[in-house]
Formats: C-alpha cells, sequence, structure tokens
C-alpha cells in the first residue's frame, strides 16, 4: 500500500541533512520496501562513541526533526555505528 504524503524527502536529501547536522559522518540511506516512505539509515560517526543507543538515536532525529514535524519523512530506520 503506497501512502500519499504532501512531499517527501528523498534518500540524498535525507543523507546531505544528517550529514550537515553530523560533520563527518558517513551515511547512507535506503529504501528496503521500494515504496519512499519506509526508510532505513545508517550512520557511522566517531561522536557517537560514549553515548548510549538512545543518545546516538536523539543526535539523528535532530537533524530531521523539522522534516518529522512536516512529515517529509514518515518512518524511518536508524542504525548507528562508530568509525
Amino acid at each position: 500500500m503506497k501512502h500519499q504524503f504532501e512531499r517527501s524527502l528523498t534518500t540524498e536529501e535525507i543523507k546531505n541533512k544528517i550529514e550537515k547536522e553530523l560533520p563527518g559522518s558517513k551515511v547512507e540511506v535506503l529504501d528496503p520496501r521500494s515504496d519512499g516512505t519506509h526508510l532505513k539509515a545508517i550512520i557511522k560517526y566517531e561522536g557517537f562513541k560514549d553515548k548510549t543507543l538512545v543518545e546516538q538515536h536523539r543526535m539523528v532525529y535532530k537533524a530531521l526533526e523539522d522534516s518529522f514535524s512536516k512529515e517529509e519523512v514518515h518512518a524511518l530506520s536508524i542504525q548507528t555505528l562508530t568509525e
């Protein structure tokens, strides 16, 4: 079932927003269902070191908070890694 949102960010736009918020990070955004709404972000970032998983995810969500509030991002699975 395909969901209709006013405007969804592309995987590249999401990647750019995260990389801007987390300088030096390496980000890959996938669309495993090929529906444009259920996405997965894999983020490698040295700044995650010594942070809890919740803190790491909060750092990523902060980069996209305006996009979630505008419903430009619907569902995003996050995998965080330290380099």
